[in-house]
């Protein structure tokens, strides 16, 4: 995205206003324009990134990111990830296989913050980055897939962890 035209256009606001207040206008406006012109790119910058991080909590789990390219900003943008829908075959029961949830995108979004080992966080950006996403979708993905899974199940018969039960008929 070029900034140029926006400053070049507050550029001839500013002139076209001071040609109003005559030859002493002109001078100032002229010595200001200087100043002004980094004041300005550096506001646009910060209202284009307020806009990114609005957009970007309406879209969670994807993002809009700001990036700067030298003088120039650009948008990258990380769809919210579409989670594939598994059927189940004739011997599978399908339970764990994760599916799209319905209200995942839908509400609002909430903040959490939680502490992680070091190593565990590089891993976890990693992963992200081989995925081509960023550590927040990386991590609301992983979430919504760890809360869609069925707890395991214990098979009949046996006892739970750590009981002493025992069931059924003695002679």
């Amino acid at each position: 995205m070029d900034l140029t035209s926006y400053v070049d256009n507050l550029r001839r606001e500013l002139a076209g206003v001071a040609e109003l207040g005559g030859e002493e206008a002109r001078t100032l406006a002229g010595r200001l324009t200087g100043p002004l012109e980094s004041a300005l790119r550096l506001a646009l910058l910060e209202a284009l990134s307020a806009a990114a991080n609005e957009i970007t909590r309406d879209l969670a789990p994807g993002s809009v990111e700001l990036r700067l390219h030298g003088r120039e900003p650009s948008f990258v943008v990380t769809p919210p990830p579409t989670e594939p829908q598994f059927e189940a075959g004739p011997d599978d029961s399908g339970a764990g296989a994760p599916t799209a949830s319905p209200d995942a995108e839908d509400g609002p979004v909430s903040r959490i913050s939680f502490r992680l080992p070091d190593q565990l966080k590089s891993r976890i950006e990693e992963a992200a980055g081989r995925e081509g996403l960023s550590v927040n979708a990386w991590l609301v993905r992983a979430a919504t897939a760890a809360v869609q899974t069925s707890p395991p199940t214990r098979p009949a018969g046996r006892a739970p962890r750590g009981g002493q039960r025992y069931t059924g008929w003695v002679r």
